[in-house]
């Protein structure tokens, strides 16, 4: 029981995402940073207000924070298949720098 525990806090916290999770995080951040700091930036003009902007940039920035941190499963959709590493491959062929590594 306790390792079923330890294994799920395990996974929760590593952080798998694949390379499309990375590329959606990095543009999510864009985005939302983006629309943070326009909104921060209009309402403390029109307003005359540098407090009041600088929460809506701090607030913005922690819910950008919240988006793409924590490795929420939509960015793990298509984990990576990768090659086994069995002895089984024939690297008779394989030359590194003009040597044989077989």
């Amino acid at each position: 029981m306790a390792d079923q525990l330890l294994e799920q806090a395990r996974e929760l916290f590593e952080g798998q995402i694949d390379f499309e999770g990375q590329r959606l995080t990095e543009f999510g951040a864009t985005a939302l940073l983006a629309i943070a700091g326009a909104i921060s930036f209009i309402v403390g003009y029109f307003r005359q207000d540098i407090k009041l902007a600088l929460f809506i940039g701090l607030g913005g920035t922690a819910v950008t924070f919240l988006a793409v941190v924590p490795p929420w499963p939509v960015f793990n959709r298509r984990p990576v298949k990768w090659l086994s590493t069995s002895s089984d491959v024939d690297t008779s062929d394989v030359f590194v720098d003009g040597n044989s590594e077989g």
